[in-house]
Protein backbone atom coordinates (compact mmCIF):
# COMPACT_ATOMS: atom_id res chain seq x y z
CA UNK A 1 0.00 0.00 0.00
CA UNK A 2 1.30 3.45 -0.97
CA UNK A 3 0.13 6.60 0.78
CA UNK A 4 0.38 9.93 -1.01
CA UNK A 5 0.01 13.40 0.49
CA UNK A 6 0.07 16.54 -1.65
CA UNK A 7 0.98 20.03 -0.48
CA UNK A 8 1.85 23.42 -1.90
CA UNK A 9 -1.42 24.51 -3.48
CA UNK A 10 -2.83 27.98 -3.08
CA UNK A 11 -3.99 31.17 -4.76
CA UNK A 12 -1.71 32.87 -7.27
CA UNK A 13 -2.08 35.54 -9.92
CA UNK A 14 -1.80 34.70 -13.59
CA UNK A 15 1.84 34.59 -14.63
CA UNK A 16 2.94 33.47 -11.19
CA UNK A 17 4.46 30.23 -9.97
CA UNK A 18 3.68 27.47 -7.50
CA UNK A 19 5.53 24.33 -6.50
CA UNK A 20 3.49 21.29 -5.53
CA UNK A 21 4.99 18.44 -3.57
CA UNK A 22 3.83 14.87 -3.07
CA UNK A 23 5.16 12.87 -0.13
CA UNK A 24 5.01 9.11 -0.64
CA UNK A 25 5.15 6.46 2.04
CA UNK A 26 4.76 2.71 2.17
CA UNK A 27 6.88 -0.24 1.11
CA UNK A 28 8.84 0.42 -2.05
CA UNK A 29 6.80 3.57 -2.66
CA UNK A 30 9.49 5.12 -4.79
CA UNK A 31 9.65 2.10 -7.06
CA UNK A 32 6.51 3.41 -8.72
CA UNK A 33 5.81 5.58 -11.71
CA UNK A 34 4.45 8.87 -10.37
CA UNK A 35 2.00 11.22 -12.02
CA UNK A 36 0.20 14.49 -11.50
CA UNK A 37 -3.40 14.97 -12.61
CA UNK A 38 -5.85 17.81 -12.14
CA UNK A 39 -9.59 18.32 -12.10
CA UNK A 40 -11.33 21.61 -12.71
CA UNK A 41 -14.92 22.24 -11.61
CA UNK A 42 -17.42 20.50 -13.90
CA UNK A 43 -14.60 18.83 -15.85
CA UNK A 44 -13.11 15.34 -15.86
CA UNK A 45 -9.78 14.60 -14.29
CA UNK A 46 -6.97 15.17 -16.78
CA UNK A 47 -3.34 14.19 -17.09
CA UNK A 48 -0.69 16.80 -16.31
CA UNK A 49 2.71 15.09 -16.05
CA UNK A 50 4.35 11.77 -15.23
CA UNK A 51 7.83 10.52 -14.40
CA UNK A 52 9.47 7.10 -14.37
CA UNK A 53 10.90 5.42 -11.28
CA UNK A 54 14.42 6.75 -11.69
CA UNK A 55 13.33 10.03 -13.23
CA UNK A 56 14.86 9.33 -16.61
CA UNK A 57 11.68 9.83 -18.62
CA UNK A 58 8.95 12.42 -18.27
CA UNK A 59 5.79 13.19 -20.22
CA UNK A 60 3.64 16.30 -20.13
CA UNK A 61 0.22 17.32 -21.34
CA UNK A 62 0.48 19.70 -24.29
CA UNK A 63 -1.29 22.37 -22.27
CA UNK A 64 1.51 22.54 -19.67
CA UNK A 65 4.57 21.65 -21.76
CA UNK A 66 7.29 24.26 -21.36
CA UNK A 67 5.67 25.71 -18.23
CA UNK A 68 5.54 22.79 -15.77
CA UNK A 69 8.37 20.52 -14.65
CA UNK A 70 7.97 17.23 -12.80
CA UNK A 71 10.84 15.89 -10.71
CA UNK A 72 11.42 13.33 -8.00
CA UNK A 73 13.82 12.76 -5.13
CA UNK A 74 13.79 9.07 -4.26
CA UNK A 75 15.99 9.65 -1.22
CA UNK A 76 13.29 11.91 0.23
CA UNK A 77 10.34 9.98 -1.24
CA UNK A 78 8.94 13.08 -2.88
CA UNK A 79 7.68 14.09 -6.30
CA UNK A 80 7.39 17.77 -7.15
CA UNK A 81 5.58 19.74 -9.81
CA UNK A 82 7.05 23.16 -10.53
CA UNK A 83 4.42 25.30 -12.22
CA UNK A 84 5.47 28.53 -13.92
CA UNK A 85 3.61 31.07 -16.06
CA UNK A 86 0.35 29.95 -14.53
CA UNK A 87 -2.90 30.67 -16.34
CA UNK A 88 -6.49 30.83 -15.04
CA UNK A 89 -7.21 27.60 -16.93
CA UNK A 90 -4.67 25.83 -14.71
CA UNK A 91 -7.11 26.20 -11.82
CA UNK A 92 -8.23 22.95 -10.26
CA UNK A 93 -7.54 20.28 -7.68
CA UNK A 94 -4.17 18.68 -8.33
CA UNK A 95 -3.69 15.02 -7.48
CA UNK A 96 -0.58 12.93 -7.10
CA UNK A 97 -0.83 9.31 -8.24
CA UNK A 98 1.34 6.20 -8.35
CA UNK A 99 1.42 2.98 -10.32
CA UNK A 100 3.87 0.20 -11.14
CA UNK A 101 5.78 0.25 -14.40
CA UNK A 102 5.17 1.13 -17.23
CA UNK A 103 4.68 4.84 -17.52
CA UNK A 104 1.27 5.98 -18.71
CA UNK A 105 -0.84 9.12 -18.87
CA UNK A 106 -4.13 7.25 -18.36
CA UNK A 107 -5.60 8.06 -14.96
CA UNK A 108 -7.48 4.78 -14.61
CA UNK A 109 -4.14 2.92 -14.80
CA UNK A 110 -2.95 4.51 -11.55
CA UNK A 111 -3.50 2.48 -8.40
CA UNK A 112 -2.86 5.01 -5.64
CA UNK A 113 -4.05 8.58 -5.24
CA UNK A 114 -3.56 11.45 -2.83
CA UNK A 115 -6.36 13.61 -1.47
CA UNK A 116 -5.54 16.53 -3.76
CA UNK A 117 -4.46 20.13 -3.28
CA UNK A 118 -6.33 23.17 -4.63
CA UNK A 119 -4.64 25.52 -7.09
CA UNK A 120 -6.44 28.72 -8.00
CA UNK A 121 -5.05 31.12 -10.59
CA UNK A 122 -6.68 34.53 -10.72
CA UNK A 123 -6.73 36.66 -13.85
Amino acid sequence: QVQLVESGGGLVQAGGSLRLSCAASGPTSMHYVMGWFRQAPTKEREFVATITRLGGTTYYADSVKGRFTISRDNAKNTVDLQMNSLKPEDTGVYYCAARPYPITYVSSDYNYWGQGTQVTVSS
